[in-house]
């Protein structure tokens, strides 16, 4: 891959101008005559010399390796498409290009292990349930007990399996579960544009087309969307409809999501989420 050092050049020099000292933890200063980081400071964030980023932002120099491009972007705070585009400047292919994370950082699992509370889960970009804590398997059902590969969101939504165990119902109303029908093809849909060689993905599109004609109509029809945070209703087969929030947050750099699931204070669903908190975990331990 040829290296466009021009552009490269660029892509840095208006990084290193959006990053602000206080983001990074470094002192803001008086006197300044840039409205981001100096030079300087990139160099020391990212472990190179001054004389490096000089040249680098002229255009000229060595042709940086992948541990110095993964430092810079980090010191750049960018976000994976930027990073992933500054790579490609510079001639080199990005971390797990076209294919879709499934690793969940030890940092991550330890966030959801946290949510002792609350029902907590971590998806890949194509809908894969990657972890859980205890809490989401007594609201959801045990996910220990799916077949790995049935642990996806799509396969359980438009591929109903008579051999899955007993597991609550996501969605209430025919609106509803029609609503989230289609967010999950729209979300599909911009994955598949961001991951077009990802063989996982290649193959839950086929099993999807192949069985299942509401998914093969909505995908006919389909924008391009993403996850987002909304009130879901879970049908529980002993606690009942439960009307909960589902707050999605995006992890950037392995494009995945924790979704965590909670209730207003005083409402009828979090004395629900007491209840499983108590009774629902007490035969499950955390799965992953």
């Amino acid at each position: 891959m040829r290296a466009n050092r021009a552009e490269l050049a660029r892509a840095i020099k208006r990084a290193r101008d959006r990053v602000r000292p206080e983001d990074v933890g470094m002192p803001v200063g008086q006197h300044r005559r840039v409205p981001g980081l100096r030079r300087e400071e990139l160099a020391m964030l990212a472990g190179i010399s001054v004389d490096y980023v000089v040249r680098l932002e002229q255009a000229r120099g060595p042709h940086p390796s992948e541990q110095v491009l993964t430092s810079l972007c980090r010191a750049l705070r960018l976000e994976p498409d930027e990073r992933d585009h500054v790579f490609h400047l510079a001639g080199a292919t990005p971390p797990h290009a076209g294919r879709i994370d499934l690793h969940v950082r030890p940092s991550v699992l330890r966030l959801i292990d946290r949510f002792h509370d609350l029902p907590a889960l971590v998806t890949s970009a194509k809908g894969d349930v990657l972890a859980w804590n205890a809490m989401s398997s007594a609201l959801h059902g045990d996910w220990s007990a799916l077949r790995p590969e049935r642990r996806n969101h799509a396969r359980l939504r438009f591929l109903p399996d008579p051999t899955d165990p007993p597991r609550s119902i996501v969605g209430g109303s025919p609106d509803e579960l029609a609503a989230a029908a289609a967010h999950t093809v729209a979300h599909l849909r911009a994955v598949a544009g961001r991951y077009p060689d990802d063989t996982g993905l290649a193959r839950l599109l086929e099993d999807l087309h192949a069985g299942s004609a509401e998914f093969r109509d909505l995908w006919a029809d389909a924008d391009a969307g993403g996850w987002r945070s909304h009130t879901k209703t879970i049908v529980h087969p002993t606690l009942g409809p439960l009307r909960l929030e589902c707050d999605t947050l995006h992890v950037p750099d392995t494009d995945q999501n924790l979704l965590v699931y909670s209730a207003g204070a005083g409402s009828p669903e979090v004395e629900a989420l007491g209840l499983l908190r108590v009774v629902g975990t007490q035969e499950m331990s955390t799965a992953r």
